[in-house]
């Protein structure tokens, strides 16, 4: 249970659905609820380029006057659908849009499976993914990463916690989680402690998209789901208190955009776009215009590179 979101990918998903942004909008979390971004939030600072930065882009991914990100759209607030299903919105696009501004390029959003992601970027299919990675030092390993955010796990309930689920024993319940993400992988940790303490293992509903696992909850298919602080957070808010989080997140580690290896002064391009973004107060007006400003982090840092 060392790292908070999402795991490695092991495989190439099918082809994308891409999907380019436009003005922000309500969106559907897939529990019942309107997912929205909070009223009243300060307008974010006009974002402007910085020629320097932008000089540092190496000409494969800025010939076309964009950035290509890949990103799973199914993990409200940081990357979602809006209620059309066709325009991906969140925190992350905010951000990476943002970051793209500040480049001097334009942002394109290709919606995918998280696990195709990271094999996406290393192909040249992507040319960022930004979709709520943990910075983990395996990762490292393939790509590089620059730090935007930080986060950790939540334990997710019905109201009331009517089962009275605890982080620390969740043995014999039905617990539901994302594919392919970090706290799937702590399902097999758990259950060893489960085993070790003479007790049944978590009965795990695992499901492609993270709505889906919310959705689960509310319809008691489950009666608890472990999801990134934030994702758990904005549940509470789009299903109008029907779910509530127990206890304090764990596992706290950043978040980070991923690009390929090897690409020049990329990594320190992005990384100085995210720092000159929290620095002129952009970053802090969009995390606050999700309800995400518990994330934020002081200074931009390359994993990696």
């Amino acid at each position: 249970m060392q790292f908070p979101t999402r795991s490695l990918p092991a495989a190439l998903a099918a082809a994308a659905l891409t999907v380019t942004l436009a003005a922000c909008g309500a969106g559907g979390d897939g529990s019942g609820g309107a997912a929205t971004p909070t009223t009243g939030a300060p307008a974010a600072p006009v974002v402007t380029k910085d020629a320097k930065l932008a000089g540092m882009v190496p000409p494969s991914v800025s010939a076309d006057g964009k950035i290509v990100f890949g990103t799973d759209a199914s993990y409200p607030p940081n990357e979602f659908t809006d209620t059309n299903g066709t325009t991906i919105i969140g925190m992350d696009v905010d951000l990476a849009t943002a970051v793209a501004t500040k480049l001097g390029l334009g942002a394109e959003f290709q919606n995918s499976q998280f696990s195709g992601i990271i094999p996406g970027i290393q192909g040249a299919k992507y040319e960022a993914g930004i979709s709520s990675f943990s910075v983990t030092d395996e990762r490292v390993k393939t790509v590089d990463m620059i730090s935007y955010f930080t986060a950790g796990t939540s334990l997710a309930v019905k109201k009331g916690n009517p089962d009275k689920l605890t982080v620390d024993d969740l043995c014999g319940k039905a617990i539901g989680v994302q594919s392919g993400t970090t706290q799937a992988d702590e399902i097999a940790d758990r259950n060893a402690k489960c085993a070790a303490a003479g007790k049944p293992p978590l009965t795990v509903t695992e499901l492609t998209a993270q709505t889906d696992v919310t959705l689960a909850l509310t319809s008691s298919r489950i009666v608890g789901m472990l999801a990134d602080s934030p994702v758990a957070a904005y549940a509470v808010t789009t299903t109008e208190g029907a779910v509530e989080v127990v206890g304090q997140p764990y596992a706290t580690a950043p978040y980070g955009i991923v690009i390929a290896k090897n690409q020049g002064d990329y990594a320190k391009a992005i990384q100085g776009a995210i720092q000159s973004l929290i620095d002129d107060k952009t970053y802090s007006a969009i995390l606050k215009k999700w309800n995400v400003t518990i994330g934020a982090i002081p200074t931009s840092e390359v994993k990696g590179g």
